[in-house]
């Protein structure tokens, strides 16, 4: 009950989140919608000797491009680093009016009216998206805005429309466009924190996923607060740091993503996405020691940064995210229920990232991606289902456990009473028998040296020594092992029907299990009672665990004989009570009845098989039981 109550305060959570980044982002297109734009602007490579006077002058050796709103930006020259870009003002500006530009590249950002400065914004540190909000008052119309712009790194210019209205308007719309990503990422860390802090009530087997998509979730959120251009501006003093933080965060949340993955799915066919999470674990590293070179040596190779964080990391990010995507449509065809949640999550992100970065590369780098923030919502949303549904799975097996094990415990009993009675039945008919026999020919030789009378006494005490051996002999025949149905049996089928049935026993006790058997193997026996054998050595396994408990089961064919090893890392036996081991009430458990093995041994035994155990103080047990190999393949 206490994982459904966090599972629903991460719903509500969600929730509120999800809707209000909707609520902001429709506002916010609905106030750009309506805001007046200039249609068309115009850049200049370089920079004149007299700065802006040059440039003011506007003389014939000067190049102007002319770029209209909504167009790509020219692309930089290499050997370029400034830029001029000009405007032209309408002929008429009512009062109290200012003009929004809502995306610029560069680092070094001038804004002139006329000849007057308005605005300056200088980065000393790796980063170039910027805003500008200035006001303008009637005495500007028909004035030209000039723009100067430097940088080191690959791109400069205008990206988004060049808006007029009036100062009140926009100065909403830039706090709105702004604080939207910093209020989604403060929510993103403030459901991180929830998490980590319920983490510590869990089990060892959810607490690792639980923390995991934590990580993911403060990843996310430093990576929203910090792509935001308001802090950039606002806090300039701090830029390095914001700029720093987002590159570690993405580099910590491309791995973790693989990982998590990784963790509900599995290996991937040739252990592909296993390789993937190691490639990009050790490129994250090597981007974040790229990074501490970088800013170590005053940020002087920029250059290279920007390639190996941006150019080769956004293509590492376009295949890590097709493989998910192609990975998740293949577990989703197969009837994997988390993977179709997980598909329609996580296809949102990677479908509206990969149009982000196709669009991004597409437009020579100049073009700002806003798409992957709805994909990370859905992406979310998507999470937080495969989290409740795996708590209440959870629950729904631990039920279905403790039905199946009071079962087989309720079969295990009887079949240990069977067995008890057939021992003793057998033990008994061995040990009295024989004197019976003995007594009785004794009897006869006697009667016939003896009178009438002592004869009659005789006749009676052999017959009831012949009543004692018909009921023995009934013992006897009790005690033979009954007929049962012997089959062809395939390891592969039956151990996946024993993997369902232990599994909510080794997710109890915090461990993991691993089974490596192959789907040709098969032997002759009776299926209920192998399945007996091997859910009472695995439960013994399981029972004898430490910290980090794992059972691994390996099966395979060698010299005629199907080979199966059970092997835990649990607390081990000392080599003496190894021996004792199978004895009828001998236990090394404390509440054991010491039959579990006994009744084991003689199955295998009937199966025609051999079980023979290893283990060492601290390190584990291992339990090797081998079979001949079905002759009728």
């Amino acid at each position: 009950m206490k994982r459904l109550y966090h599972t629903r305060w991460l719903w509500i959570l969600i929730a509120i989140v999800g809707c209000g980044f909707l609520i902001t982002q429709a506002y916010t297109n609905q106030k750009q919608e309506k805001l007046k734009a200039i249609p068309e602007w115009e850049i200049m490579w370089g920079s004149p000797p007299e700065g802006l006077a040059g440039v003011m002058s506007d003389s014939p050796s000067q190049q102007w491009i002319t770029v209209k709103s909504g167009e790509a930006i020219p692309k930089k020259p290499r050997e370029v680093t400034t830029a001029w870009i000009r405007i032209k003002l309408p002929s008429q500006i009512p009062e109290n009016y200012g003009a929004y530009i809502q995306g610029i590249y560069a680092q070094h950002l001038s804004v002139y009216v006329g000849q007057g400065l308005v605005q300056e914004n200088k980065f000393n540190f790796y980063y170039d998206q910027q805003s500008s909000l200035f006001h303008l008052s009637s005495e500007d119309h028909g004035k030209t805005i000039f723009m100067k712009l430097e940088t080191s790194m690959g791109r400069m210019g205008i990206i988004s429309a060049i808006a007029l209205e009036h100062y009140d308007i926009l100065l909403r719309s830039f706090i709105l466009g702004a604080l939207q990503n910093i209020i989604l990422g403060c929510a993103f860390l403030f459901i991180a924190a929830i998490m980590l802090i319920g983490s510590i009530f869990l089990k060892r087997a959810i607490f690792t996923d639980w923390v995991l998509v934590s990580v993911l979730f403060i990843s996310l959120g430093i990576i929203f607060i910090t792509y935001s251009p308001f802090l950039y501006a606002s806090f300039p003093k701090y830029g390095s740091l914001y700029s720093a933080s987002f590159d570690i965060s993405l580099s910590v949340f491309l791995p973790a993503l693989t990982f998590y993955f990784e963790r509900i799915f599995g290996e991937g066919k040739y252990k592909v996405i296993s390789w993937v999470r190691k490639f990009q674990t050790m490129y994250s590293v090597f981007v974040i020691l790229s990074l501490l070179v970088n800013v170590l040596n005053d940020y002087r190779f920029n250059h290279v940064y920007f390639f190996i964080s941006a150019t080769i990391l956004g293509t590492i990010m376009i295949l890590q995210f097709s493989l998910l995507i192609g990975s998740s449509i293949l577990l989703m065809f197969r009837g994997n229920k988390e993977a179709v949640i997980f598909s329609a999550g996580f296809a949102s992100l990677a479908f509206m990232s990969t149009l982000d970065l196709i669009f991004y590369y597409v437009n020579s780098q100049n073009k700002q991606i806003f798409l992957w923030k709805w994909g990370i919502l859905g992406f979310i949303i998507a999470l937080i289902v495969i989290m409740g549904r795996r708590f209440a799975i959870n629950q729904e097996q631990i039920i279905n456990y403790s039905k199946e094990l009071e079962f087989y415990n309720h079969q295990l009993q009887q079949s240990e009473k069977m067995e008890i009675i057939s021992q003793l039945a057998a033990s008994i008919a061995h040990e009295v028998r024989n004197p019976l026999q003995v007594t009785r020919g004794f009897l006869q030789l006697v009667a016939s040296r003896s009178d009438e009378k002592s004869q009659a006494y005789m006749k009676i005490a052999i017959e009831e020594l012949d009543r004692a051996s018909v009921i023995i002999t009934d013992f006897l025949t009790f005690s033979k092992p009954q007929g049962e149905e012997i089959n062809e049996l395939n390891l592969f089928n039956e151990f996946r029907q024993i993997e369902g049935i232990i599994f909510p026993l080794v997710a109890l006790h915090n461990g993991r299990i691993t089974v490596d058997v192959p789907d040709h193997l098969s032997i002759q026996g009776n299926s209920s009672k192998l399945k007996q054998v091997l859910i009472n050595l695995i439960k013994n396994s399981i029972e004898a665990f430490q910290d980090d408990g794992l059972v691994n089961i390996l099966a395979y064919e060698k010299y005629g004989e199907v080979c199966i090893h059970i092997k835990d890392n649990g607390e081990g036996i000392e080599a003496e009570q190894l021996a004792q081991l199978g004895v009828p009430y001998y236990s090394t458990k404390k509440k054991g009845t010491g039959l579990g093995l006994t009744v084991s041994f003689q199955i295998i035994e009937n199966m025609k098989g051999h079980i023979e155990f290893t283990s060492q103080r601290n390190v584990g047990t291992e339990v090797i039981i081998r079979f001949p190999a079905n002759s009728n393949k």
